[in-house]
């Protein structure tokens, strides 16, 4: 795909990020695993693997930022924001079986205690300078992300800061065994590999709720239904979903209005509610509104009342034999309560006088109501 169809500034800050990550990442695992390997520390070595699974899941966010940021087409109307998603369970799942593997290598050695390894004093200073590292990638990838709503970008900054803690228990660890413990390398590996395992199965709890559109955040709903209910002409609301779409919220929403506005005027309340919610909320980039003359789930549904042309032919009917009804040059219907009201709009200069206009209205209502579908009727004189 041509990188002019991307979101080029998402896409620039994300990608630059995560090759700054991704070059950090390689330093400390090359030197991690060599020194851990060198100087005798199992935990040192468990967190240099941590590490190198970082730069795996960098490649990751490299591949899917590219994808996830492309633009709308006609396969993907709404975008591609879920292949962040995928993405972020695939690093979650990664980091799982990381995790796994490091735990169950560090407790056989807990149980072999001949096979307990005694890391050398410089294991110290490598485990710190990973600490100190990986503590400002944190930092420079959450700012980044927080700036473009990148829950990937997210993921990966947590997964530093997850970094920072597992080197904190390394430090601990070598600092014991070294102090005559010899156990605590292992256990520090051990602590290592269920943080990991708990971070790993957070990323894929959040992503696999995404992509079974669990909606916003309570309170953010909350915040949302609040400000739809701030626009003028909206009466109340119902219906209000929302769910995310990678660094993305889209939300859908029922208004009520009142039922004797215009179309045109329905319309602009609506657009105005969405206008409103994408310049007050970040997160939502698409909204869908649609407009209810009353509250659909408490009244009588309309919908096996007939369209427009066949009411009317029930109507003219129906006013057959009354005199001055082929005046009748408007007609408006609005569906309310599981009936069809009617507006009769007749020109006041085809009647001789108002003595005739009341005796037509009159029987104009009572024709109307000879039809089953119709509810209230009123006359109107232009």
């Amino acid at each position: 795909m041509p990188e002019a169809s991307h979101d080029m500034p998402r896409y620039r800050a994300m990608r630059r990020v995560t090759i700054v990550g991704a070059v950090i990442n390689l330093f400390l695992s090359v030197t991690q695993i060599a020194t851990g390997v060198l100087l005798h520390s199992q935990a040192l070595l468990a967190d240099g693997v941590h590490t190198l699974s970082d730069l795996v899941s960098d490649g990751v966010v490299l591949f899917a930022s590219g994808q996830a940021n492309r633009h709308a087409d006609a396969e993907h109307p709404y975008g591609h924001g879920r292949i962040e998603t995928l993405a972020t369970v695939f690093v979650g799942l990664m980091l799982m079986g990381v995790a796994a593997g490091i735990g169950w290598d560090a407790g056989h050695r807990l149980f072999e205690p001949e096979d307990l390894l005694v890391p050398a004093p410089w294991a110290m200073f490598f485990a710190s300078l990973a600490i100190f590292s990986k503590e400002a990638l944190y930092h420079y990838t959450i700012r980044v992300a927080n700036r473009i709503r990148s829950n990937l970008l997210r993921a990966n900054a947590w997964h530093h800061r997850s970094d920072v803690a597992s080197s904190l228990v390394v430090v601990v660890g070598i600092g014991g065994t070294l102090a005559g413990l010899p156990y605590l390398d292992a256990i520090a590996a051990v602590i290592v590999a269920g943080m990991i395992l708990l971070m790993g199965w957070r990323l894929v709890r959040q992503s696999v709720n995404e992509l079974i559109d669990t909606g916003l955040e309570p309170e953010r709903v909350a915040s949302i239904r609040d400000a739809i209910l701030s626009v003028d002409g909206v009466k109340s609301l119902h219906m209000l979903r929302t769910r995310r779409m990678g660094g993305s919220a889209l939300a859908d929403v029922h208004i009520l209005v009142s039922p004797r506005i215009s179309v045109s005027e329905g319309h602009h309340i609506s657009d105005t509610v969405r206008r409103h919610l994408v310049d007050s909320f970040d997160e939502l980039t698409d909204v869908t509104v649609h407009i209810d003359p009353e509250d659909d789930e408490k009244v009588p549904p309309s919908s096996h009342l007939p369209g427009r042309a066949e009411l009317l032919d029930k109507l003219h009917a129906s006013w057959s034999g009354v005199e001055a009804a082929d005046a009748v040059d408007r007609i408006g219907i609005h569906y309310l309560n599981g009936k069809a009201h009617i507006e009769i709009h007749l020109p006041l200069a085809r009647l001789a006088d108002l003595e005739q206009a009341r005796h037509t209205a009159e029987r104009l209502r009572a024709a109307s109501h000879r039809v089953p579908e119709v509810g209230e009727v009123s006359v109107h004189f232009d």
